[in-house]
């Protein structure tokens, strides 16, 4: 199915351009989220009408996500969790609890769909985490997992 982006999206494409994606994608993500109209004769012609507004909102929203980058670009968030002896979790640290984290201490709300773990937290330690502020603007912080106390 082909549709106008209206936004630019990582691994798709940009404002304006036309894509081939699956009918699924496009009815369910896209049009629902409104990041992508069908590609009609009339929505072509409305969204190159559009386009420069569409891509100030874009640069409004990248520069949103850079100056989130300058606030917490290098920080470390210290997560306190149960654990046992051999310094497994209860559990495991997810981009939820992540986020909490991160508005509770700097005030920014990020959400934890942008959150990205390289690998699951389930023991204490040092770990990196990947936000994904904009197509073009991504951060890389640290989580520091220390014990909130021993359980026998």
């Amino acid at each position: 199915m082909k549709v106008i982006l209206l936004e630019q999206i990582q691994k798709l494409g940009s404002i304006g351009e036309i894509i081939d994606v699956k009918r699924g994608f496009a009815r369910n993500f896209l049009i629902a989220k409104k990041k992508a109209l069908f590609a009609s004769k009339q929505n072509i012609q409305e969204v190159e009408k559009i386009k420069s507004e569409l891509n100030k909102k874009n640069i409004e929203k990248k520069k949103q996500a850079k100056d989130i980058f300058e606030k917490i670009k290098n920080k470390q968030y210290i997560i306190k969790k149960l654990s046992t002896e051999n310094k497994e979790l209860y559990g495991s640290v997810k981009p939820t609890e992540i986020s909490k984290i991160i508005f509770n201490e700097d005030k920014i709300d990020i959400k934890p769909a942008l959150i990205q773990l390289k690998d699951d937290i389930k023991m204490l330690g040092n770990f990196k985490a990947q936000i994904n502020l904009h197509p073009e603007v991504q951060v890389q912080i640290k989580i520091d997992v220390v014990a909130e106390e021993n359980i026998q």
